[in-house]
Order: structure tokens, then sequence, then C-alpha cells
């Protein structure tokens, strides 16, 4: 047992200034992550401030018809929230697609978006990592990949992010609000997560001692349809080899909106810019959908056991596509 100290601050400013000024100090929302992580020797804080009391427990309307997420939100109370399932269908299925119904009881809204990948070279601390260690390698590269990235990856890290939650938010074009030792700021969920380049170990862009306070959503765009879908090794409590979240509007036979990202392919959740410029204007038909994923996928770069993620990428895209602008993509025959 590795000593630690724990301390609950009453505000988000005594949280900052207690984790600006711990050794090593780590915040804890639900712990879902973070403390497994300290029992596999990956995570060694010095100092646990637990913020799973602070007054960010609320899902309120924002002044434009949109939803400020606290970051204490549980993730089963957020899935099940009716706003959340009137307005962002696909957020709460992305939800009930991540964990089990006890761990989704206990995670948090923040805690899910710092999440760090389930990579078995990175929680194996006999093993070299550059996510954990920088400049020791990436065993992953030329070992067990399957499950590993094929989008975005460098050679320093090809892991994944896990979230299921980020993956959503990013189609929904959801913001992230920090609070840290130099303020307030806003960062885009596309552009909160970073891809590995040469500092893997850097999952986001989050500052030390900045906290997360909420997750805004905008107001829904009117007469868009929203689907997320997973697909995984088994029916629950799996992590996603891919995975869809797509917001889609068509009008007049044309598509008029688009937000397709996806997950379980790279390093974060990952917007698909290319098929969603593709889609904007065109027909919904089933030829148009094909050419704008594969506009995207063509870009993926497979290690040698795991090709076979961006065949499932693409069904899993053309089918929810298919279903949201009424488009079979069902092969001919």
């Amino acid at each position: 047992m590795k000593p630690f100290g724990y301390l609950r601050p009453t505000s988000t400013d005594e949280a900052v200034r207690l984790c600006a000024g711990g050794p090593r100090a780590r915040f804890l929302g639900g712990g879902t992550n973070l403390v497994d992580l300290m029992k596999l020797g990956v995570e060694e804080p010095g100092l646990l401030i637990d913020v799973g009391r602070l007054p960010l427990d609320r899902v309120t309307r924002t002044a434009d018809g949109g939803l400020r997420i606290g970051a204490t939100v549980r993730n089963s109370d957020l899935a099940a929230h009716p706003d959340v399932r009137h307005d962002h269908p696909v957020l709460s299925q992305a939800l009930l697609a991540g964990a089990s119904g006890q761990l989704r009881n206990t995670a948090t809204t923040g805690g899910n978006l710092l999440q760090r990948t389930r990579c078995p070279y990175f929680q194996d601390v006999a093993k070299p990592c550059n996510k954990r260690l920088p400049g020791s390698g990436c065993p992953a590269r030329d070992g067990a990949h399957r499950d590993l990235a094929v989008l975005g990856h460098s050679a320093e890290c090809v892991a994944t992010n896990p979230s299921d939650m980020a993956v959503a938010l990013a189609a929904l074009d959801a913001t992230v609000l920090l609070i840290g030792p130099e303020g307030e700021r806003t960062v885009p969920v596309t552009g909160f997560y970073r891809l590995p380049g040469e500092n893997p170990d850097q999952d986001t862009v989050i500052r030390p001692g900045e906290l997360i306070t909420d997750v805004v959503l905008p107001p829904p765009v009117p007469g868009a349809v929203s689907r997320y879908r997973k697909a995984r090794d088994r029916a629950s409590y799996a992590f996603a080899l891919a995975s869809v979240a797509a917001v889609v509007r068509v009008d007049a036979g044309r598509v008029v909106h688009a937000a397709l990202a996806f997950g379980g392919l790279a390093h974060r959740p990952w917007r698909a810019t290319r098929a969603e410029a593709e889609l904007l204007g065109a027909p919904a038909t089933a030829a148009s959908l094909a050419r704008a994923v594969e506009s995207e996928l063509a870009h993926a770069r497979p290690l040698r056991d795991n090709g076979f993620k961006v065949d499932l990428a693409r069904r899993l895209a053309l089918d929810v596509l298919g279903e949201l602008t009424g488009a079979s993509t069902a092969p001919a025959g």
C-alpha cells in the first residue's frame, strides 16, 4: 500500500487551489478508472482531491435551449435524463452502451472524459509504454494491437480512447468548461483530445490543475435524428472495437446536416469531417453514403492484425446513416 493524502473541498476554487499546491495531486470523481490505475501502479498520486460532492451534479437548460451538464453528473442519471433522451438520444444511447449498470451509477461526466486507454501495455507497468513512460517504446505496434488504432496513430503510440460518451459528444459539437489556476476557459470536445504524435503521454489539452466543471451541448438541430452504434467482442461491458455516432437531417431528399464521429479507431473520438463534407448537400442515397464514408476511412492505416476494424467501422457507419436517412445500404442480391 502506497500512502496518499485525501481532501474533500467544498468549492471549485478550493479544489483548484488544493490541486495546484498538492504533491502529484489528482482530482477524484467516481474513481472507476483512477482507482483501477492506482491498483495497477500506473497512477501513484500523492494527493486525491475528491470533487464528488461539489455542486456540479445538475443538468440544466442554457439560455439558447442547449444543455449544461455538471461534471459530477453520474452516467446513469445523464442517460436517463428526459431532456437528454428527447433532444440528444445519441448521447443516452452511447452512455448505456458503456460499462455495466453498477459502473454507470458511479462514473461521472468529467471522469468519463478523462478515462485513459485500456491498451494492455499501458496498464502493465512491467512493460515499456510511451504513454506511461515517454521514450520507453511502443511494443503494441509489433505486439498485441488487435483492439488498437487504425486512424491518427504515430510511431510512438497506437492506443485508442475508450470513451463511448465522448464519441457522442464529438458528434453533438459539445464544449468542455474548465477552471484552473489561470481562470476559466472553454474547449470544444473535438479539440479537447490530442493525437499521440511524439507526446502520447498527453491525452488531452487540459492544463495542470484544471478541473472540468461542465459540458455544454448546443440546442438540438431542428428536424435532425441521431443514433449511436457500437461493435464489441461481447454483448455487454466491453470497450468498442468500433463505434459510430451520427446526427443527420434530410430535407427534400438531400442531406442538409451531417455530423459523424467514430470511436474505437483512434487516440481520440474521430470526427469524420471528410465524410461530413461529402454528405452535406448530397442526395440521401446508398451510393452517396458509401462515397462519404469511404472518403474518411481511406485514410486509415491499420496494423498487422486490426485491418478488420476499418471494414467494421464502414459497415456500422453505413447501417446507421442508412437508417437515419431512409436510404437502404444493404448490398444488392
